[in-house]
């Protein structure tokens, strides 16, 4: 649940990474980091909070250089620290490098043991900082051989950035579970993000996405790309990319996420119709496309039932007992004119814990909604990701122990349906589900390396 973005062979390098970002922001809102290079001298601004409150003018003018690379976080694992902030920036016997990234290790802890056991002294709890350390380690003759090196210990999701004094290099696991994408500027800079989004903002072009198990190196304006790690048995794209984490306008695996989540409506549509509706609505912003599909396969009009907040801040003033719900009615507000007296189907992308659900099914009924019927366009959420996405443990997901009609109940809806994972891998176009992680749904994980109770994360 982080965002990365690099750009090499730019004169404003820093304040383009100020710019993607701000279009990753939407992948982690806890901490921000740039690291430029101007050749000679890595520099470095880590802070906690948002891209825009913490990369000021005078900030971005203290990172010159024409290469950068930079992190937005949302911590899975590792306290809520600026020390946890990326990208991570050391000065060792070969130099100085930075490294920024999104996944999630799944053997990190093993190997952190170990290396502290061998006298490492770790200054974070990422486990990011692993990689650092076994590159650091290594005996191999080049800063490449180091990384790749450094890389066959580890296991699990990784799409990762480095920067060197010289070079830009990017990285991607052989599973290929979290997004990386190539773009070039007109003016020759090439550029590499976790979305397309990011492309766009700055106005570059998408070369393609990095295939997974990809080292790509940018020097001197060159690129050279290999794949020196041994291929994974399969792919295993995160499926929850698609929908949920990444932005509507991206094109995440080839393919258009908008559209993606337009027919995971469309598709749950045909699979849970609802009883006679007036209207469907959305669960902004993240069921907008899905509501908009579920409607136009229903024939149910669609109409706009829930207002999202856009200035929620990270912390704000809540009373204790005057107002209950005040975390979901700070961040959603009902439109009483569009539901008084509406037999209403309100379609969400999931369902975690439930409780969320529950309010946002009370609030729509306290604001004249006679039925309420809630429609998630993914399948029931029943085990935890270790690959980077920060979901609580199996005991605390409802769909791991309730059945669909026990969780209607639970969030006072007057029904309940999921899309299939037959549907989800027909709506991807991808039947068999033979290129896409699906753990969190399945239970079927494409990795070992950890426990139940293991949450390291970057």
């Amino acid at each position: 649940m982080c965002g990365i973005f690099g750009i090499v062979g730019h004169a404003e390098a820093s304040n383009l990474t100020y710019l993607g970002l701000h279009a990753l922001q939407h992948r982690g809102q806890e901490s921000a980091g740039i690291v430029a290079s101007d050749g000679h001298t890595l520099r470095a601004h880590r802070q906690m909070g948002l891209v825009a409150d913490i990369f000021t003018v005078p900030v971005l003018a203290s990172l010159p250089g024409q290469a950068a690379i930079g992190h937005v976080r949302y911590s899975t694992a590792g306290g809520s620290r600026l020390e946890n902030a990326q990208p991570l920036f050391v000065t060792y016997a070969g130099g100085q490098f930075s490294i920024a990234h999104n996944g999630n290790l799944v053997n990190a802890r093993e190997l952190k043991d170990a290396l502290e056991a061998d006298g490492a002294i770790f200054q974070s709890d990422a486990d990011t900082e692993v990689v650092m350390h076994l590159l650091a380690r290594s005996k191999q003759p080049t800063f490449e051989a180091k990384l790749v090196e450094a890389l066959k210990k580890v296991e699990g999701a990784y799409s990762i950035l480095l920067l060197t004094e010289s070079k830009l290099i990017a990285a991607r696991d052989p599973h290929g579970f979290r997004p990386l994408v190539l773009g070039k500027m007109k003016e020759g800079a090439f550029v590499v993000a976790s979305e397309t989004t990011a492309l766009d903002l700055i106005e570059a072009e998408l070369v393609r996405e990095l295939e997974p198990g990809e080292l790509l190196i940018i020097e001197n304006g060159v690129m050279r790309t290999s794949k020196p790690f041994t291929p994974a048995p399969r792919q295993g794209r995160c499926i929850f990319e698609q929908v949920y984490f990444a932005k509507p306008d991206s094109v995440l695996f080839g393919k258009s996420v908008y559209e993606t989540r337009k027919r995971l409506g469309m598709q749950l549509a045909r699979e849970q119709p609802a009883p006679a509706a007036d209207l469907v609505i959305a669960v902004p912003d993240s069921g907008v496309p899905a509501a908009i599909g579920f409607s136009q396969v229903s024939g149910i009009p669609y109409d706009v039932g829930l207002i999202r907040s856009h200035y929620v801040g990270r912390t704000f003033i809540e009373p204790q007992q005057s107002i209950r719900h005040f975390g979901v009615k700070l961040k959603l507000s009902a439109v009483r004119s569009v539901l008084k007296g509406k037999r209403v189907v309100v379609v969400d992308d999931s369902i975690v814990r439930g409780t969320t659900s529950r309010k946002i099914v009370k609030m729509l009924k306290a604001a004249g909604a006679v039925e309420v019927h809630l429609r998630i366009s993914s399948p029931p959420t029943q085990w935890p990701c270790y690959y980077g996405i920060d979901t609580p443990s199996r005991q605390e997901l409802i769909a791991s122990s309730h059945t669909t009609e026990e969780i209607a109940r639970y969030v006072t809806a007057d029904s309940l349906g999921y899309l299939s994972l037959e549907g989800l891998g027909a709506a991807v176009d991808d039947p068999t589900r033979s290129t896409f992680c699906t753990a969190c749904f399945s239970g079927q994980y494409l990795t070992g390396g950890f426990t139940a109770d293991d949450k390291l994360s970057a």
